[in-house]
């Protein structure tokens, strides 16, 4: 199995499918980079290489006591992509995943990225202050953090219907598809799932968005019941310079089910 080598010594595991123009997807919390083996398949049958990598902490990558911290995660995506030395990339991020590439590319990019697309985004900033009124209150993350201490292994199987949908009238969303999220799950180490919360809830991408300075989609589920669309896309579209903001009528915020369908063309009209 292929690894990266971070800065830190940190060992990233990841996923190298096809060849062509590259397009480095970027998973949410608690996924791994299986999380997009449909759209890695998809790009490769299409002509272009598709990447994923486990987050530190996650999967089969390193599982460090520190470092699980949003710049820690961008320079390892950054040391990923420069030591494959991909250029003219598509960037593709979902959840935390889609703030992870959002500070890349505003950051740590130098030229290399060409588009981005992101999916259920936290950015611009998910937790509740005197600046972000409408986001949401600390208590709910606590919950979160409290959850994944108790017993993280009901915990994900509890979360798997929200995240995808599954509680709500005519979910399409398969019990298997629940059970493979509870899988990824219980492959992050503790400390990993614990502190990343604060890195998806705390970590401020507004002026992230602001240098963005390639054509980028801002896509999302308006029934996303983990991420509110009111405080994520719909306030980064107001940032982006040169974005285009696509709703999904009743999607949730796990990709899976008919929402998945129409996500994919999507993201291949946009990297075609």
């Amino acid at each position: 199995m292929p690894y990266n080598t971070a800065p830190d010594g940190a060992q990233t595991f990841y996923k190298d499918w096809g060849s062509g123009r590259p397009v480095v997807f970027s998973h949410g919390w608690p996924l791994t980079a299986d999380a997009w083996d449909v759209e890695m398949k998809m790009v490769a049958d299409h002509g272009f290489r598709g990447i994923a990598h486990d987050r530190r902490g996650h999967g089969r990558s390193s599982q460090t006591w520190d470092g699980n911290d949003m710049d820690t995660y961008v320079a390892d995506l950054a040391s990923l992509i420069e030591n494959l030395d991909l250029r003219d990339v598509v960037l593709v991020g979902h959840s935390t995943g889609g703030g992870e590439v959002v500070r890349y590319a505003a950051r740590a990019a130098n030229g290399r990225v060409s588009k981005i697309f992101t999916a259920g985004a936290v950015p611009p900033v998910m937790i509740k202050s005197d600046s972000n009124p409408e986001g949401l209150p600390r208590e709910a993350f606590d919950e979160i953090r409290a959850g994944v201490l108790k017993d993280r292994s009901q915990f994900y199987q509890d979360l798997s219907g929200p995240f995808y949908g599954a509680n709500r009238e005519g979910s399409q969303i398969s019990q298997g598809a629940r059970d493979d999220f509870w899988r990824q799950g219980m492959t992050v180490g503790l400390a990993a799932a614990y502190d990343c919360v604060k890195a998806f809830s705390e970590t401020d991408f507004t002026e992230d968005l602001k240098a963005i300075d390639v054509p980028m989609v801002i896509a999302q589920g308006d029934d996303d019941q983990i991420v509110p669309i009111a405080d994520a896309a719909r306030k980064a579209i107001k940032l982006v310079k040169h974005a285009e903001l696509k709703i999904y009528p009743g999607a949730p915020h796990g990709i899976g089910g008919p929402y998945q369908e129409a996500l994919d063309k999507d993201i291949l009209a946009f990297i075609s």
